[in-house]
């Protein structure tokens, strides 16, 4: 894997502050968080991508998109090769996490214990996922790769579940590729700007663009 040619030098600013009030220790996710971005200041940007991107869809909290922005950011004519390997690097996590949940679940009970510790999974999302497998397969992986929802919680239940693996590479090569390549295109395309947006509000928004391409597929079906 490549490294990058030169560390982005993040914007210095000079503030003074007479008397700065006491702060509270970050927790474990900020402290996370503020670690992966870091590597976005040093030469192995891409291979931090790389790894952060394909240990978040089976174990790892923080998204890679918290190190794609500033990359792309950074070197936007590049924007279709750092997409590039968010995708490769998540839908090979995602083959891993599908082999947890097929292959060692059941096998290694302390992996099960490890994982209900993860930020944002949990016992009832566990199970409520493995009860959308069986009515929505494809889309249902699909929406886990594009949208904010950990996509690790679909990984292993789809490996649990034993859905079918074909079914599930298309969906998570469809749901993160679309997911990280719109993400570089509006950081290439529009700039700062677009990083702020997609900072603030691109949760709801790629929620709200699964939800109106489900509601045309309901209506192809049901209607036509």
């Amino acid at each position: 894997m490549e490294t990058d040619p030169e560390p982005i030098q993040p914007e210095v600013k000079v503030e003074v502050e007479e008397s700065p009030p006491p702060t509270r220790k970050p927790g474990i996710v900020r402290r996370l968080y503020d670690w992966v971005l870091h590597w976005a200041w040093t030469p192995y940007g891409t291979p931090a991508l790389s790894i952060l991107s394909f240990t978040e869809s089976s174990f790892f909290p923080i998204p890679p998109d918290v190190l794609l922005l500033p990359l792309t950011l950074a070197r936007r004519a590049r924007w279709r090769f750092y997409a590039l390997v968010c995708t490769l690097g998540s839908v090979l996590g995602a083959f891993f996490g599908y082999y947890i949940g097929y292959v060692l679940w059941n096998e290694l009970p302390w992996i099960q214990e490890t994982f209900f510790k993860i930020p944002g999974v949990t016992h009832h999302g566990f199970e409520r996922v493995q009860g959308l497998f069986a009515e929505w397969n494809f889309w249902i992986v699909f929406t886990a790769g594009f949208t904010p929802i950990p996509f690790k919680l679909f990984t292993v239940s789809a490996g649990v579940c034993k859905v079918s693996l074909p079914m599930f590479a298309l969906a998570a090569v469809v749901g993160r590729g679309a997911r990280f390549f719109l993400v570089s295109w509006l950081v290439h395309r529009y700039g700062a700007a677009a990083q702020r947006f997609i900072d603030k509000r691109f949760n709801l928004l790629s929620i709200l663009f699964v939800i109106l391409l489900l509601g045309g597929f309901l209506i192809v079906k049901w209607v036509l």
